[in-house]
């Protein structure tokens, strides 16, 4: 059993190439916003973010740029100029927050049946057993004071470093003020 060809509002033929391309690329992109996950959704309103945060430089940029109308010469030109690259900065702006807004509605929605996973329970564990998991847990925790211990030996010998650094740091200071003050009383 065969389909029935489609009826085409072109009498009988077959759609231009361009309408099918222009379906298709509908079709493609329908497919591609049910495909989205949160996930791109994220890396989606981090390069938003970064986005959000070039504009806002471009912006504070232009006003540096900008000289206030208090009674100096300008050229209305380059003020008219750079009046419209900061309005177009600011609806530029206004269409990435909305944008950003969009993507985090849309990932709280992703999100919304799931509960939070403690992130212990996400570790996989070999043995399941609760006592060797105690056992693991208490000789966890006798490396990891020891390795606290470390550090804190360690940050105590960098501050001592640092100390003596500033010392010597100020010494050479003096030193070079010494030797510019004497150059300048013998010229």
């Amino acid at each position: 059993m065969t389909t029935p060809p489609l009826v085409s509002p072109f009498g009988g033929q077959p759609p231009p190439p361009q309408q099918q391309q222009q379906q298709q690329q509908q079709q493609q992109q329908a497919q591609a916003a049910r495909d989205v996950n949160t996930a791109s959704l994220c890396r989606i309103g981090q390069e938003t973010v970064q986005d959000i945060v070039l504009r806002t430089m471009e912006i504070f940029q232009l006003l540096r740029n900008m000289q206030l109308p208090n009674g100096v010469t300008y050229n209305p030109n380059t003020h008219g100029d750079r009046l419209g690259k900061l309005q177009e900065h600011l609806r530029m702006l206004s269409v990435l927050f909305r944008k950003l807004r969009l993507v985090y509605d849309k990932c709280n929605e992703n999100c919304a049946g799931m509960d939070p996973i403690p992130p212990e329970q996400l570790i996989p564990f070999v043995e399941d057993d609760s006592s060797k998991q105690e056992d693991r847990s208490a000789g966890q925790s006798r490396p990891a004071t020891e390795e606290r211990r470390e550090i804190l030996e360690v940050n105590k010998k960098l501050k001592q470093k640092n100390q003596q650094l500033k010392q010597i740091m100020d010494q050479l200071r003096n030193l070079i003020w010494e030797i510019n003050s004497m150059l300048a009383v013998r010229s």
